[in-house]
């Protein structure tokens, strides 16, 4: 079981004494409903509460416990001096490591509390199978939920207490209402604010950290459009849907991630999703000790832009395939090009020349299509597959200088003009 305040990052910065304040109050209404109810109190994360069971019915009984024992304490409270939680129970799997526990077990615990409602209960499929018929609660089957870092969507019940409406329990804000924006000509990209997961409060920063050297480093690659921190971090703390971030913000892909301290080591999870089907195109873990938290830093923040480069490239290469001629622009013909470019025959050759020249008709100023034609004319001079070697050498130099001269900073681009 995973709990979680609601808005307490919110009364924090406008009160932090009052909020703490009425947190210790609510963990002393927590804290005997779960021992009641044998649950072990594996760790607090900041606000949260993450508490182990032997049984699924003792968990959700447990949490509808909760959830009575707060709407009681909250009954004369005013609305701002009021805290409710969000719940999130699921039944799986886990590994245990000096005292704490993890695994997808707890991860999905987790994801399931994000998208609860406040003062609300949402459970896993596989929970619902051992709970349902035994406790007093009635269940609403809110279907199958794209959930944060979980790979495939989940079937998500909602447990609503007896008695209660079935839409009792309204949001905590006005739903927003999405703009669709169009998508850049360029891959784009915004990394969300990774998810603290270690057992000590106050580790946000490490987490925050990492997230802003992998913007800067993904900022610096022109054929990348990259959403500011700024706006990156309204997304902190929110549980998120990849196609409406892409909505939300005009973006093909979205990188999100988590971090985990324990003791002396750290662990960082990070994957990339595509925003339009919710695929994931590329995720990897990076383990490092705490003492060399920089050096880790910028060793992860080079292999994920490493490793983001060739994953997106191949992703943006079938997108451009399955658009239609008459919806080509200069980014698509390049991306149409490309695996003409790097099969190193003749007529591949020729062909990659022709889509690279109908992308530099469209944008004579697109540095990543002039260093691959320049690279094909390069290839063309050396395998003697040109009528006229010094024409071809000619060329090839004379499109690698202007993409050097007009993305000189772009690794992508001096990568083909260096070769």
């Amino acid at each position: 079981m995973f709990t979680d305040v609601v808005g307490f990052t919110t009364l924090g910065q406008t009160n932090e004494n009052l909020a703490l304040q009425l947190l210790e109050e609510h963990r002393g209404v927590v804290r005997p409903i779960v021992a009641k109810f044998r649950g072990v109190e594996v760790k607090t994360i900041g606000d949260a509460f993450l508490v182990e069971f032997a049984s699924a019915v003792d968990a959700a009984r447990c949490a509808v416990d909760i959830q009575r024992a707060i709407a009681k304490a909250n009954a004369d409270v005013s609305p701002d001096h009021r805290i409710e939680f969000r719940i999130g129970i699921h039944v799986g799997d886990i590994i245990i490591d000096d005292n704490d526990i993890f695994g997808d077990g707890v991860n999905i615990a987790a994801r399931l509390e994000g998208v609860a409602e406040p003062a609300g209960v949402c459970i896993s499929d596989d929970a619902y199978r051992q709970i349902r018929g035994k406790i007093d609660v009635v269940f609403d089957d809110i279907g199958e939920q794209t959930l944060k870092n979980i790979a495939e969507p989940m079937r998500v019940w909602r447990i609503r207490l007896a008695g209660e409406a079935s839409s009792a329990i309204p949001p905590a804000s006005p739903p927003v209402q999405v703009q669709n924006l169009a998508l850049p000509d360029k891959p784009s990209i915004v990394v969300l604010p990774f998810d603290n997961m270690s057992a000590e409060p106050g580790q946000d920063y490490l987490a925050d950290g990492i997230v802003e050297a992998i913007t800067a480093a993904l900022s610096c690659i022109r054929s990348f459009f990259v959403i500011a921190r700024s706006s990156a971090f309204t997304y902190k703390r929110r549980a998120t849907n990849a196609r409406e971030v892409g909505k939300e913000l005009g973006v093909a892909y979205l990188l999100e991630g988590s971090v985990q301290k324990a003791g002396n080591r750290l662990r960082i999870i990070v994957q990339l999703i595509e925003t339009e089907g919710g695929a994931h195109v590329w995720s990897s873990r990076f383990d490092g000790a705490i003492d060399d938290f920089f050096d880790l830093e910028d060793r992860i923040t080079e292999q994920v832009a490493g490793a983001l480069q060739p994953s997106i490239r191949i992703v943006e290469i079938e997108r451009s395939r399955r658009k239609r001629p008459q919806d080509l622009g200069s980014y698509d013909f390049t991306m149409r090009a490309m695996p003409h470019v790097w099969a190193l025959e003749k007529e591949e050759s020729a062909k990659a020349l022709e889509l690279l020249e109908k992308a530099i008709a469209i944008d004579p100023q697109y540095p990543l299509a002039l260093s691959l034609a320049g690279w094909c004319h390069a290839q063309r001079s050396v395998y003697n597959w040109a009528d006229d070697i010094a024409e071809s050498q000619a060329m090839a130099r004379r499109l690698a200088e202007r993409a050097a001269e007009m993305s000189g900073d772009d690794p992508i681009t001096l990568g083909r003009v260096v070769i």
